[in-house]
């Protein structure tokens, strides 16, 4: 039947506006539009307004701004669920809010017909929230490459045609229209181009080279740290007595790291927003929508897509880590700094990121256990409510702040509850375990959410969809875990620099298993 419907569309272009003597159907025509547009905002979970729309009592009933009058039968104008989807973009009572993509003028008819004719709704029936679909993000990028389609994409497209099958006009499948992209991609041959000017800015060749520095991001005229990490040997993991262990610790194994620089801060905000938002429109994999033929290489690397909430959740901005980050958000991020710098930037693998922590240390944390309020942003009592700024506690003895706590800090790696095992009674050189699948990846350092257990420098977390349970999008995005407030990024800087192919491996890891 899906394919048959979407045979008729793509035959027979868009259906004409609903007319007034129309008859609208509930089930087929209302029902997806309010789930894919209302719910999210006004549900069993969030009811802004003090509105819940997801049961006909409650939908009719009205919120504290217009009790009875959201939904009155026969009367669409004096219906606030059909006359603020028509107010102008910039009105304070536009719904969706001025920040989601409006209805149209179909979408909009469909509400008011309903409404003309008695706004019927079967007493049993409950809403539930959707995801609203994008033709642009969602399903141009399906259209275009054809089927057959998974079974998560045809879901999306039946919910695309549910709720109303919207089609800008001016696109057309096979190029053409607004989506036609020109001049170079984000691929291999623009890392080709980064590589060379990292290969004349970058003229450190030794560790005796290597200085602690100071750069300015060129876009922004933002500055960060980097502190120089001599290379060494350390062991890597927990000893079986160590308080707080996990299994998944050991087996303690010998380790050699090359020498790398290391963010002296967690990425902030201030450095990581301007790459978040750049105002330019991006498909969904964050790619510009037109990339002129002269473009230059940082304009060319994929960015975020717009955030669907305030990413910070209210904890702050001006100088606190930046957090809520899929692992391929801050690998783009390296990449994007890179681009710019003529350094390359890259997450830590797990081994570096340990290595870095412990400083030369060999306890639990890189501080005495007696001290580590000292040294870290925690929640030993499970009443703090968020992340402080950066480098308000001591740093570890390499001169790294919150490597203990704050926020936790992506690594390269994918997870693997015994991936410790192959390395036993050998010594390993700069260990990477490669991901094959999207769930789980490394994290570590623990956060200010948590007990200092959960901070020492051998403790292991692995990354879960959960951590993006609250996104409303399908597919889930790529560049937000919106339920992780405890996750942020630093970045690291090793002295030998890659091939162009390893460069472009590491940089696109973060996407690696998606469906």
């Amino acid at each position: 039947m899906l394919r048959k419907t979407l045979s008729l569309m793509l035959v027979g272009g868009l259906a004409p506006a609903l007319s007034n003597a129309e008859t609208v159907d509930f089930m087929t025509q209302v029902k997806p539009l309010i789930e894919a547009t209302c719910i999210h905002c006004h549900g069993p979970e969030k009811q802004e307004g003090d509105y819940r729309m997801d049961t006909k009592k409650a939908a009719f009933a009205g919120g504290k701004n217009y009790k009875g009058e959201v939904i009155v039968p026969k009367d669409p104008d004096g219906s606030a669920s059909y006359w603020m989807t028509t107010e102008p973009k910039d009105s304070n009572d536009i719904m969706p809010p001025e920040k989601e993509i409006p209805l149209t003028k179909e979408q909009q008819e469909i509400l008011k017909v309903w409404i003309e004719e008695g706004a019927h709704w079967p007493d049993d029936v409950v809403l539930e929230q959707t995801p609203r679909m994008n033709f642009k993000n969602n399903i141009l990028p399906l259209l275009s490459k054809g089927g057959p389609f998974s079974a998560k994409e045809q879901k999306m497209l039946r919910l695309w045609i549910e709720q109303g099958a919207v089609w800008p006009e001016g696109v057309k499948l096979g190029g053409g229209g607004d989506d036609t992209k020109s001049g170079p991609g984000d691929n291999l041959e623009l890392v080709k181009v980064i590589r060379e000017n990292i290969l004349t800015v970058s003229t450190e060749k030794t560790e005796a080279d290597m200085k602690d520095y100071t750069n300015t991001i060129p876009k922004t005229g933002v500055k960060y740290d980097m502190v120089a990490i001599k290379g060494g040997e350390f062991l890597m993991g927990s000893p079986d007595n160590e308080a707080g262990r996990e299994a998944n610790e050991g087996p303690q194994h010998k380790v050699k790291i090359s020498p790398f620089w290391m963010g002296k801060f967690e990425v902030t905000w201030n450095q990581y927003e301007p790459f978040m938002i750049t105002g330019i429109a991006r498909h969904k994999d964050g790619s510009p929508e037109s990339i002129p033929a002269d473009a230059q290489p940082v304009d060319i690397v994929s960015s975020p897509t717009t955030p669907y909430v305030e990413m910070s959740f209210g904890m702050g901005i001006d100088g606190f880590p930046a957090i809520c980050m899929t692992e391929h958000a801050a690998s783009k991020f390296c990449e994007w700094l890179s681009a710019q710098t003529g350094h390359y930037y890259r997450l830590p693998t797990e081994a570096e990121w340990e290595y870095a922590c412990r400083a030369g240390t060999t306890g639990p944390y890189s501080c005495p256990t007696d001290k580590l309020a000292e040294y870290a942003v925690m929640d030993p009592e499970q009443v703090r409510v968020g992340y402080e700024k950066i480098g308000t506690k001591k740093p570890n003895p390499w001169g790294l702040y919150d490597m203990h706590g704050n926020v936790m800090e992506w690594c390269l790696d994918q997870y693997l509850a015994d991936g410790y095992a192959k390395f036993k009674d050998k010594t390993t050189e700069n260990p990477l375990e490669i991901p094959t699948t999207l769930y789980p990846r490394v994290a570590r350092g623990g956060s200010w959410y948590d007990p200092p257990e959960e901070l020492r420098s051998a403790r292991r977390i692995a990354s879960s969809a959960k951590w993006k349970d609250q996104d409303p999008q399908l597919p889930k995005s790529i560049w937000y875990h919106t339920d992780a407030h405890w996750l942020g990024f630093r970045i690291v800087r090793p002295l030998a620099v890659p091939d162009a192919e390893k460069m472009n491996q590491l940089w696109n890891l973060g996407t690696i298993g998606e469906d």
